[in-house]
């Protein structure tokens, strides 16, 4: 699939992707940045003097010794003198989108340019978006945010529609990024960016959409039949997104992985220090009774011993 069919984009798989690239300072300012690596990328940022970005806390990757660190409650895009319960409302309304209460502030204390570097948090792709190039502001799926320069505001998109906040999953609580500088999120899997005309309709899974224009509308809609949402295996509802306006998606997000290993994970072994699984024993002569029929092996548990005879 090439960007140009029917409004949509493909972006991922070997080698680096169109988001691998890097943006240098225009005449209108702005970050700085590279965004580097194939499956497991990580966003490095310049800072000039007296520069700042925020992050969300634990993404840190590396960062020159000029460049300070500081948690802070929510965002730091409310002026300084704001007071302590203004502050802490800005971190409650971060916990209602998923994230943490704190987030963490690096700044370049020196007078020449230095760098701190983010990592992703799962296999994906980094996307960076440019917020005066969509309006002003993005709406993006809960824990995608990864970093932003001080001064984009992070606040939080609730779904106003009553079927939309009981059924609509992930998609009930969103976070809003408004500003003029670029903002970064995580993707996870490969992504794909559709552009919907208007009163254009797209059906999603609500854990695959990454990021939309604030003027994409989203609802929910049925699957189908009831054959279809009992035993289809994609839940009772899509995300219905309608343009016009863009998205963002992506092919395996995080909560969806994390399901899939857990699906596969082996049985806790009741009791024991380790994983078991049943395995056939053929019987034989000398065999004891009590070891035949199945026999359960156990896997890094030996405190039990045995008997050889």
């Amino acid at each position: 699939m090439s960007a140009g069919d029917k409004g949509s984009s493909f972006l991922g798989g070997g080698g680096v992707s169109s988001w691998a690239a890097s943006a240098q300072r225009g005449e209108g300012g702005g970050l700085s940045f590279e965004i580097q690596g194939h499956e497991l990328q990580f966003l490095e940022a310049e800072l000039r003097p007296g520069e700042a970005i925020v992050a969300e806390a634990g993404q840190m990757m590396f960062k020159d010794a000029p460049v300070s660190m500081e948690t802070i409650f929510g965002d730091g895009s409310e002026p300084q003198e704001t007071g302590f319960f203004g502050k802490l409302l800005g971190g409650a309304k971060r916990v209602l989108s998923g994230a943490t209460l704190f987030m963490t502030r690096f700044a370049n204390t020196s007078g020449a340019p230095a760098r701190v570097a983010f990592s992703a948090p799962y296999p994906g792709k980094i996307l960076a978006l440019r917020l005066d190039k969509y309006g002003g502001e993005l709406v993006c799926q809960r824990e995608t945010f990864l970093a932003a320069p001080q001064g984009v505001k992070i606040d939080i998109a609730f779904q106003k529609k009553i079927l939309t906040g009981l059924f609509g999953g992930e998609g009930f609580i969103m976070q809003r990024l408004v500003g003029h500088d670029w903002v970064f999120v995580h993707a996870g899997g490969m992504v794909v960016e559709r552009e919907l005309a208007p009163g254009q309709e797209l059906h999603v899974d609500a854990g695959c959409l990454v990021a939309q224009t604030a003027t994409v509308r989203f609802d929910v809609v049925p699957v189908g039949g009831v054959k279809s949402m009992i035993f289809g295996g994609e839940g009772f509802f899509f995300a219905r997104l309608v343009g016009p306006g863009h998205v963002w998606l992506q092919s395996m997000p995080i909560s969806r992985l994390a399901g899939q290993i857990l699906a596969r994970a082996p049985a806790r072994v009741e009791g024991g220090a380790g994983f078991s699984w049943e395995k056939d024993k053929e019987s034989g002569s000398g065999a004891d009774d009590s070891s035949s029929g199945d026999a359960s092996f156990t896997w890094g548990d030996s405190s039990s011993g045995g008997n050889d005879a």
